[in-house]
């Protein structure tokens, strides 16, 4: 068992006050005997370097009273020396979440801040603000993809223990998926049945099961430990969502999709520690580490994405022409044109080492060739479905390894791009946006900057090389594997992990290494020189006793014009 620093025990002795002073409560109507509930513990981020947002959830049991909150902000973890302190109210009209930007502080500095009622007190939590000025290193834990149906969040757990400076949520918080949905299949025996049961629709809906993620101590636990800069994904919506509509949305049984992402974000909004503007649908910001970094938080899911081409539809003999033709047009977008715009001059005028994207999906250049997509269905795990698969993949290997005097026909054919194209296999990626890819990372180069991609979505781990489409190289994607839902072993579960791993790494030409199978996080620390990636994987979420994988561990530098 890992030993408790003496600052998480001051954190978890407050928790274990909070709840005991809740258990005494004599009335709910919200009056002076009224005991607040703090069940959710406490948050903080979007750190700035001279604020910090924090956040609570309070309510009196069984009333729709108001709670009237004051807030301290203390340099010392016993609140001997409060900095900065006021008031706030949670109320229904947020679902009883209360945030605050606590304005005044000191660059680079740790706080504790704490939530109060009366003599009723939250649980403590720790913050940080950004450095200025000149930065030696800045450590951050990437995370994606939390399920709760499909584990427990152990890698919450394992952060919470790092070293990590700042939590990078890279989306799906949550999912939307109705009780028995989607990884669900130790849900009953693991005690993680989803709430409400019936897939999320309206605010109500939004609300509760942001609360049943927020209630899981390993959450709570991460989040009074690190100050968290988050973005959302399609989970936090509704599956493969896009500006317009999304595919797990009937508007004919489910009404208007505008409703659905309207109540989707303003939960979103109340129960995540973000700065929350006018507009709720632009969160797309920069954070700036002194001359270190600057981290662009992106949107590729709602405000500009055109809706996704399939792979059905370039393989349907009846839609291929069109689909190719929107894959390639000049005018498709991902981040759409304000945001790119946006992230052009934010990129132009930082002076930072490093320009950061922390975004949703894989950026880098995963391309398969058709003969090979054919062959590798997953829908089909029959015997001689897998050994055509891996017969296809055997072809098109020796076709590349055979000298180019020695190839057959049959082998130069495979690797003619006309007769054998290669598509990306996962076209809700960049991949399904390549003309938006391409005038991004031309951007880039154009402006001579060393670029760092972070990703999540997959469940996977990668890395891999940005390259355009002439072939240079404009920077380097570390995508974090998922907290808890699974990924290729489950959708590829006739193939070993190994032999899925071997297949990608040898098929796809940018990608350097790939983890098929485990859950974990991607700890990313830099440098002015270097961008180093380590990641970190569990080795069970079905037990909250759980081990790091320190033999499936990973780390990768990347010291542009050192390789």
């Amino acid at each position: 068992m890992n030993p408790i620093h003496r600052r998480d025990f001051v954190i978890r002795l407050s928790t274990v006050a909070a709840a005991l002073s809740a258990g005494a409560a004599l009335s709910a109507c919200g009056g002076d005997d009224a005991v607040p509930q703090f069940l959710y513990g406490v948050a903080s981020g979007d750190p700035l370097a001279d604020r910090v947002i924090l956040w609570t959830h309070a309510r009196y049991p069984d009333s729709e009273a108001a709670v009237e909150l004051s807030w301290e902000v203390a340099s010392d973890k016993g609140f001997a020396d409060i900095v900065k302190s006021g008031s706030v109210t949670a109320t229904a009209a947020t679902g009883f979440t209360a945030k605050v930007d606590a304005t005044g502080l000191v660059a680079n500095t740790e706080y504790f801040y704490r939530f109060r009622q009366g003599r009723h007190v939250s649980a403590v939590g720790r913050a940080r603000t950004l450095p200025t000025g000149s930065v030696s290193e800045v450590r951050l834990a990437v995370l994606s993809c939390a399920n709760y149906p499909a584990g427990f969040f152990n890698v919450y757990a394992e952060v919470a223990k790092s070293d990590a400076q700042f939590a990078l949520h890279l989306g799906d918080y949550i999912y939307e998926y109705a009780a028995g949905g989607y990884a669900s299949a130790n849900a009953d025996k693991l005690g993680r049945v989803v709430q409400p049961a019936n897939e999320l629709l309206t605010l109500a809906d939004y609300r509760q099961r942001h609360a049943q993620y927020r209630s899981d101590p390993d959450a709570k636990d991460l989040h009074a430990r690190l100050p968290m800069i988050a973005v959302w994904d399609d989970h936090e919506i509704a599956n493969d969502a896009y500006k317009d509509g999304a595919e797990n949305h009937d508007p004919a049984k489910e009404g208007s999709f505008a409703a659905r992402r309207a109540a989707a974000l303003q939960a979103w909004h109340e129960w995540m520690p973000v700065r929350s503007g006018a507009d709720q649908g632009k969160i797309y910001r920069s954070f700036d580490f002194g001359n270190l970094l600057s981290l662009h938080m992106l949107d590729t899911r709602l405000v500009g994405r055109d809706q996704q081409v399939t792979t059905e539809q370039l393989f349907n003999p009846a839609t291929q022409a069109s689909a190719l033709a929107t894959l390639a047009s000049p005018t498709r977008q991902l981040l759409g044109a304000e945001q790119l715009q946006w992230l052009q001059g934010q990129m132009s005028a930082s002076k930072a080492s490093w320009q950061v994207l922390g975004q949703q999906v894989l950026m880098a250049r995963m391309t398969v060739p058709v003969s090979i997509l054919n062959a590798l269905n997953p829908a089909n795990t029959s015997p001689t479905a897998v050994a055509d698969g891996a017969k296809a993949v055997t072809d098109y290997l020796t076709a590349k390894a055979t000298p180019v005097a020695l190839r057959t026909q049959a082998q130069q054919d495979l690797l003619d791009p006309a007769k054998n194209p290669e598509l990306g296999y996962n076209l809700d990626a960049w991949d399904g946006y390549p003309v938006a890819r391409e005038i991004l990372l031309g951007t880039v180069a154009q402006l001579g900057k060393k670029l760092v991609v972070l990703a999540g979505d997959t469940h996977n781990a990668w890395h891999s090389s940005l390259t355009l489409m002439n072939g240079s190289k404009v920077g380097e994607e570390f995508a974090t594997s998922s907290v808890s839902s699974p990924g290729l072993e489950s959708y590829l579960a006739a193939l070993p992990p190994e032999q899925v791993k071997s297949i990608f790494e040898n098929v796809i030409d940018d990608l350097d290494w790939m983890d098929p199978k485990r859950r974990g996080f991607l700890k990313m620390s830099f440098t002015a020189s270097a961008a180093k990636g380590e990641w970190v994987f569990v080795d069970r979420i079905d037990s909250r006793s759980y081990a790091v994988d320190t033999a499936a561990g990973k780390t990768l530098v990347y010291t542009p014009g050192l390789g």
